[in-house]
């Protein structure tokens, strides 16, 4: 998983996984989703990122890294 905001835009992009995007659903006009041909979600664009997000902390509470 990947995160990455861009200030210029205020936009913060969340990979999932990297995959083939068959589809972008448009959840409520400032956040879309990624998804493959199965539907599972591939990443998270929240666009003004400012507004519905709390930015100032980034916590990772729980980490393991199974396949």
């Amino acid at each position: 998983m990947k995160l990455n905001y861009f200030p210029d835009t205020d936009t913060l992009y969340i990979e999932l996984q990297d995959a083939p995007v068959a589809e972008i659903k448009n959840i409520d006009g400032n956040t879309l989703v990624e998804v493959d041909a199965a539907g599972n979600p591939l990443a998270v664009t929240i666009e003004h990122a400012n507004e519905s997000v709390d930015l100032t902390e980034l916590a990772v509470k729980h980490f393991s890294a199974v396949k």
